[in-house]
């Protein structure tokens, strides 16, 4: 058989999922990510700041090992 991964972007689609397989009585298991939600949130929003335009956080790399 084939593993499917299915990526649901908010509570209210992880839910349904969720309702879809059971009904289905398809086993499952569930994975919690090991990253902080924090961080991902803040690594998203310098993703999406850029693709906007904007230059980000300039760093002299000459000084910067001093």
């Amino acid at each position: 058989m084939e593993t499917l991964i299915a990526h649901p972007k908010n509570k209210e689609q992880l839910t349904a999922l969720k309702a879809f397989v059971k009904a289905l009585k398809i086993d499952f298991t569930t994975e919690k990510s090991p990253y902080n939600p924090e961080f991902v949130k803040k690594i998203l929003e310098g993703v999406e700041e850029r693709k906007a335009g904007k230059r980000g956080k300039v760093i002299d790399v000459e000084n910067m090992w001093k």
